[in-house]
């Protein structure tokens, strides 16, 4: 039996919901099998919050910028795209003659910022208008009047706990300049007459400008060091894991990121030094310049990637992944399923292989865990899951495969037709109905460790933090493991009470201490930890047919294609970003989500479910 998803488009919102609910049904008692037949659904992933995946970089483009893990651009017509970490805010409908991470600036003069304003970096100072250029530090900006070459600063004046360092005061006189840079606490100035002002964090001498301080005709700031271009392309660099390279000539622009610097030729090729590590000793390869390497006319470095926008308007990322900031392994089309771990994605081609991309570390990047590793051979994958740091694949056999942090080879043998990871718990459902349940702890004791009891007629399983879901054939919802937010002590939150009245039931999610249930009336049922709102699904509750839990934030996907967010907004993960259609699938993460928005297809290999 096949639903064509297809026409699913053509039938009104009620017609919709009941195929794609009976889709759900049909699903959970299915199990799915490799087979030549009708294509699935391709998608190509869309991401938002601290996953800014999905753009369209392959033309258009005129203009890019790179600050931390985040991307920007401008395309022709001046609008603007965002990818990589950070936040996802972004306004849809404005027009940009250039812009920098979390600003740009209009044809009129004026500036718009988005994203994070802790430290005021959003509060741009009146007048807003007259602005010729402008440059984005970490938690401060500048702007470049055009009337008298003065600049403004605002944002963050210190080093965020109280040090003073002076990145937003400007030394007098505040006039003639024509260019500015800004590094992460420091600030850039090159003036008229071809010299160079520097002010703000000074630790590793980043302003100390050498001399002679003449002849200068472009300047950059990475985190902690500084970058001129004379008038001859030669580049001089100065401050923290500073290079210069050689030959040095020929240059016609530069940028500067954590420990790497990249400096752009005029015949279009891009030389990089510096390091190909992070902070944490990680290789990351923002050095690694890809072939051809030719055809380029700008150049931005992130903290450890970097980004070269070519002729033909298409931009190449290279470098560190770990938020998307290299977007999605391309293609970004052909895509059946998607799953996010803490901090780290996986995706499901509709071939069977497996794309990972992200952190192979823990939070915090001390642990090597490796669950962006996928086993080989990696084909005939049928079902994906990610844990908070492990994955797990599920071939069209009905063999498993896991990997990452806790894995080893000692996972349970035999057929399963579904998988599920949580925080310290892996969950893996047999044919016959009954689950299987591994990890860290003693199930005597930490109970999320076990099956639940008794254990049989189950079609559908999901994990949290310490507590399970399991789905049964009759529609109610078996929970198990811990109330609290913590093993034994801490805050309740009830994320193992399913409220009443407990039946028709056909899909289930969870996510660190929430649960999430949908109703085969297409409604939503949220419970456990709501001091977000995670658990309060938005009006109108109908018309649903996926739910998908994240650490602190909840997601719907509707019959009409779109998605509904709601919960923690920290980094816009609840903000749904234009067009919100032809969506199919949904994951959620910390502080990010993930949908699949469907494509022309092939029909040359597909799924199909008996």
């Amino acid at each position: 039996m096949f639903f064509d998803l297809f026409s699913i488009g053509q039938k009104g919102s009620q017609g919709r919901l009941a195929v794609l609910c009976a889709l759900v049904l049909f699903c959970v008692f299915s199990k799915p099998v490799l087979a030549a037949g009708p294509a699935p659904q391709a998608g190509k992933i869309v991401g938002w919050g601290t996953q800014n995946v999905g753009a369209d970089t392959s033309g258009g483009i005129t203009a890019i910028a790179a600050r931390g893990s985040t991307n920007v651009g401008v395309r022709r017509d001046g609008s603007a795209i965002q990818w990589g970490g950070g936040s996802s805010y972004l306004p849809p409908t404005e027009k940009f003659v250039s812009l920098d991470v979390g600003l740009g600036l209009k044809a009129d003069g004026s500036i718009v910022t988005w994203g994070s304003n802790t430290y005021g970096q959003c509060d741009v100072p009146s007048p807003n208008s007259g602005f010729a250029a402008v440059a984005s530090g970490g938690f401060h900006r500048l702007g470049l009047k055009s009337s008298d070459g003065s600049v403004v600063a605002w944002g963050a004046n210190d080093d965020l706990v109280g040090h003073y360092l002076g990145q937003c005061d400007v030394p007098a006189p505040n006039s003639g300049f024509v260019a500015i840079a800004a590094g992460k606490l420091h600030s850039l100035g090159l003036k008229s007459d071809g010299s160079i002002v520097a002010w703000g964090y000074n630790y590793f001498g980043q302003c100390n400008v050498p001399v002679p301080n003449s002849g200068f005709v472009a300047i950059a700031a990475g985190d902690y060091h500084s970058l001129r271009l004379k008038s001859d392309g030669s580049v001089v660099a100065w401050g923290s894991k500073s290079f210069t390279p050689s030959p040095n000539s020929g240059f016609v622009a530069i940028s500067g990121g954590y420990f790497h610097s990249l400096g752009l030729k005029s015949d279009g090729s891009i030389v990089a030094l510096g390091s190909n590590y992070d902070t944490d000793g990680r290789f990351c390869g923002q050095c690694n310049v890809p072939e051809p390497n030719s055809g380029f006319i700008a150049i931005a470095a992130g903290s450890y990637h970097s980004v070269g926008l070519k002729s033909d308007g298409s931009v190449v990322c290279w470098g560190s992944n770990m938020q998307g900031q290299c977007n999605v392994p391309p293609p970004n089309s052909g895509f059946a399923a998607i799953a996010l771990g803490d901090n780290h994605t996986l995706a499901l081609r509709g071939d069977g292989r497996i794309e990972a991309w992200g952190s192979n570390y823990n939070n915090q990047g001390d642990l090597y865990h490796g669950q962006c590793v996928v086993p080989e051979p990696n084909r005939d994958f049928a079902a994906i899951a990610a844990g908070v740091w492990c994955s797990m694949g599920l071939k069209s056999d009905g063999s498993l495969l896991t990997w990452g942090w806790g894995m080893d080879t000692s996972w349970p043998p035999g057929s399963f037709t579904a998988i599920a990871a949580g925080n310290w718990q892996r969950l893996a459902l047999k044919p016959d109905g009954t689950i299987v349940v591994w990890g860290y702890g003693d199930p005597q004791l930490e109970p999320w460790c076990g099956p639940p009891n008794p254990n049989g007629d189950f079609v559908a399983i999901a994990a949290g933090d310490r507590h399970n879901l399991a789905l049964k054939s009759d529609g109610t919802v078996v929970a198990w493991g811990s109330n609290l937010d913590s093993d034994y002590y801490g805050s309740y939150y009830g994320q193992c009470v399913v409220p009443e009245p407990n039946a028709n039931f056909v899909a289930i999610a969870a996510r660190n201490l929430h649960s999430l249930g949908l109703k085969s009336d297409g409604s939503i049922v949220g419970w456990g930890d709501n001091r977000l709102g995670e658990c309060n699904v938005p009006l109108p509750n109908t018309g649903f047919v996926a739910i998908a839990a994240g650490f602190n934030h909840s997601v719907g996907l509707k019959a009409d294609g779109s998605i509904v967010a709601w919960g923690n907004n920290l980094n816009g993960a609840c903000v749904v970003p234009a067009p919100n259609t032809n969506y199919f699938a949904i994951a959620a993460g910390r502080n990010c989500t993930l949908g699949l928005r469907s494509q022309p297809v092939t029909r040359a290999a597909s799924w199909t479910l008996y």
